[in-house]
């Protein structure tokens, strides 16, 4: 009776995880694609890559003290401290007028974003058995993308014709009230696991030491490079570029979205079942660098065409994507706060790599070729994916 009892209260906490995980999402998206739009109104596209950057550097130093972090504070409290403080850095964006101020904030929300990221991570890894570890982290990214879907078109509402960027801000500062109500009401009793507690270098070699991790930290730091210069450049392109409306924009990055929700649920149970990861990986990285490569010829402002076109790029991200944390969260527990510490900020890395592509590509090419630059970098990706070893 009493085994009953907690496997429907470790179900309850479960779903309370993946409700979490959607609120976490719908406000950390809101602003991201209009993120770049609103700081150029301050500055240059240029220092606005930098800003990109400079967050991601700060997640990447946050990301390497978690660990002592929640040793000392445990999971709950560091996640309530990270949407107080989120909460501040919002109303810094939505009341700022300097560039100073503005970018201080930006810089520092998007490490509190990210860090509260990795905290419910923990929760649901706690929660979930290995033997349905596919179809749960399928389950909740999919939920998760459900709000990464509906973000942008509210968005683009929100923003209006009159371009009023802060009140994606706005938005988000008022989602986070209902983030802290949900995490206090659901998750205040969380018991931590034991979080080993290992040197930086020591992670660093553990992961180099197994080379299917460090083949799969590669392809993942590859694919969010591919989102990191999406998020940051393609509304700038498709706006001063194309010429598109931010009404246009928000439905095309709405149904540009749809394959996050369409396919990762699936894939994760067909990998449950046997299928491989490693196949899979492969047709996802195949499919988004092709796809890529060929939004280099697309000039006009055809909508069905531009949407179509990068729908297509999606199918191959979200298949690539729900293999590899499939296959990382087969092989690495919640205990492991340094291995997933390191695993989530390979996505900050590639902050930090994105700009530089478009910065190099630039001096060589026109915008439109950046594209085929990127697409080329997805395909390198199979150089990994095709050599990992399938999990048994």
């Amino acid at each position: 009776m009493r085994h009953h009892e907690s496997i429907r209260h470790t179900t309850n906490v479960v779903y309370s995880i993946l409700l979490i995980g959607f609120i976490y999402a719908v406000q950390l998206v809101l602003p991201l694609y209009a993120a770049s739009s609103f700081l150029s109104t301050f500055t240059n596209e240029q220092a606005v890559g930098m800003l990109f950057t400079f967050g991601s550097v700060v997640t990447v130093i946050g990301a390497f003290f978690i660990e002592r972090i929640l040793e000392r504070f445990g999971n709950y409290k560091t996640s309530i401290t990270l949407i107080v403080m989120s909460m501040g850095l919002l109303y810094g964006l939505i009341s700022g007028g300097s560039i100073w101020v503005v970018g201080t904030c930006f810089v520092l929300v998007t490490a509190t974003i990210a860090l509260l990221g990795l905290n419910l991570d923990i929760y649901l890894e706690t929660y979930t058995d290995t033997g349905h570890t596919g179809g749960v982290r399928g389950l909740y990214m999919s939920v998760c993308n459900i709000g990464w879907v509906m973000a942008p078109l509210l968005g683009a509402m929100l923003i209006g014709a009159g371009n009023n960027y802060r009140n994606v801000y706005i938005g988000a500062f008022s989602l986070l009230f209902i983030l802290l109500y949900l995490v206090h009401k659901n998750l205040r009793g969380f018991k931590d696991p034991h979080y080993s507690h290992i040197a930086l270098t020591r992670t660093l070699s553990r992961v180099l030491e197994h080379h299917n991790l460090s083949k799969l930290f590669a392809a993942n730091i590859i694919l969010n490079t591919f989102y990191a210069w999406m998020v940051i450049y393609i509304p700038i392109y498709l706006h001063t570029t194309i010429g598109f409306s931010w009404d246009q924009i928000g439905m095309i990055l709405t149904i540009m979205l749809l394959p996050f929700i369409i396919f990762q649920f699936p894939a994760g149970k067909l990998a449950d079942k046997g299928l491989g990861e490693k196949k899979m990986m492969s047709i996802g990285f195949l499919i988004l660098g092709v796809s890529t490569m060929s939004l280099a010829f697309l000039h006009g402002n055809n909508f069905i065409a531009w949407t179509l076109a990068l729908f297509v790029t999606r199918i191959g991200a979200a298949v690539a994507e729900v293999m590899i944390e499939a296959y990382f969260f087969k092989k690495v527990s919640a205990e492991n706060a340094d291995l997933l510490s390191s695993f989530r900020i390979t996505r900050y890395i590639a902050y930090i790599i994105a700009p530089a592509i478009t910065a190099i590509g630039l001096f060589y090419t026109t915008s439109a070729n950046v594209f085929i630059i990127l697409g080329l970098i997805v395909l390198w990706a199979l150089r990994y994916s095709l050599t990992i070893k399938d999990i048994v």
